[in-house]
């Protein structure tokens, strides 16, 4: 789990540092999508292994321009506060959303993008590309890209348990 969410600082080659984690659900698109914007969902997932999201910390104002929180709360209580802003919430196929701590500039965090089309014959199954735009991560971080990549194994567990 990353300790901040620090502005994005472009590469020596002007770039944005960003990953992307692409995943294929055994579920519909809009299954998918309401784990992303119910926030009664959120505690089930919003998290990596380990850590838990209370669910009276979880507020989702799903609209472009609205606002979300949630804080994640580890073992040992250190807690995680985490906030962000909606840019663009197009059901059920994209979420746009920036994503930092509270008081980091909306500005200047991280940007997540989460495409979901449908997969599969008869759209049983969902493709899922997450990218975040301002972090760079890759598997084995031990920071932001596992603490996502252990979500989405998450979101998978739920949804294979029939939520």
């Amino acid at each position: 789990m990353a300790e901040s969410t620090t502005a994005p600082v472009a590469t020596t080659d002007g770039t944005m540092p960003a990953f992307t984690i692409t995943r294929v659900f055994d579920a519909p698109r809009d299954l998918v999508w309401r784990l992303w914007t119910d926030p009664d969902e959120a505690p089930n997932w919003l998290h990596p292994r380990g850590i838990v999201t209370p669910r009276d910390s979880v507020e989702f104002d799903v609209r472009p321009g609205g606002r979300y929180r949630y804080t994640m709360v580890a073992p040992d209580g250190a807690s995680y506060p985490t906030v962000g802003t909606y840019r663009e919430v197009a059901p059920p196929e994209r979420i746009v959303f920036t994503w930092g701590s509270p008081g980091d500039p909306d500005d200047e965090m991280p940007l997540i993008t989460v495409d979901l089309a449908e997969h599969g014959a008869g759209g049983g199954q969902t493709l899922m590309t997450f990218h975040l735009q301002g972090i760079a991560g890759e598997p084995g971080d031990h920071n932001v890209y596992d603490g996502w990549s252990e979500a989405l194994d998450l979101v998978a567990e739920r949804l294979s348990a029939g939520t």
